[in-house]
């Protein structure tokens, strides 16, 4: 075996970058009906010691998409909406915002019954729905295998102490619904205390 180590120049570099990506994880959201479109992050100048292995593997993440997309149909007024999107982007997703005139018409098209709902619903590339405040980590774990003949999950109503309704250490005990395509529905998660959604 053999060992290297990066040049300061290089680490220095390696080190902006990442907090480059960080920062614009962070940047604000678009609340019109149109979609962002993704800006393309300028890797930092790689000194000429770096291994040429290390430079590929950032050239490769450069042109890779590794995060889901979900679109989210939502109030231009709803803070809560805001704050679960940043919920979900923090846990691996990108979001589209749209802000939707009548949502009510839009849930029952894409059928979810009234004691399913809640403020917003995200709708991924396959077509799943995610209705309310359902936590970034059941969305993986839906998407990775989705149930045979799921419409989504969702969180009726609005818990508080589910991502984006967060109130001081406050929490309610809430289940995050399995829709299926049929109108019936079961228990996908059962969440008993605020850790459990992560």
């Amino acid at each position: 075996m053999f060992s290297f180590s990066f040049p300061v120049k290089a680490t220095i570099a390696i080190s902006l970058f990442a907090s480059l990506l960080l920062l614009s994880a962070c940047s604000e959201q678009n609340t019109q009906s149109t979609p962002v479109a993704k800006q393309k992050v300028t890797p930092p100048k790689i000194d000429r010691a770096t291994p040429v292995a290390f430079t590929s593997a950032i050239a490769t993440t450069q042109t890779t998409t590794l995060h889901p997309i979900l679109t989210v149909y939502k109030s231009p007024t709803c803070g809560c909406c805001e704050k679960w999107i940043d919920h979900i982007e923090q846990h691996g997703f990108t979001t589209k915002a749209h802000n939707h005139e009548n949502l009510s018409a839009f849930k029952q098209a894409k059928g979810i019954a009234p004691q399913y709902r809640s403020c917003h619903t995200a709708v991924s590339k396959d077509g799943y729905v995610f209705e309310g405040h359902v936590p970034a980590k059941f969305i993986h774990q839906f998407l990775a295998q989705p149930p045979k003949n799921a419409l989504g999950l969702s969180v009726p109503a609005m818990p508080i102490g589910t991502p984006g309704m967060e109130i001081g250490d406050k929490f309610m005990p809430y289940q995050v619904i399995l829709l299926n395509a049929d109108g019936s529905y079961g228990i996908y998660a059962e969440l008993n205390n605020y850790q459990e959604q992560f």
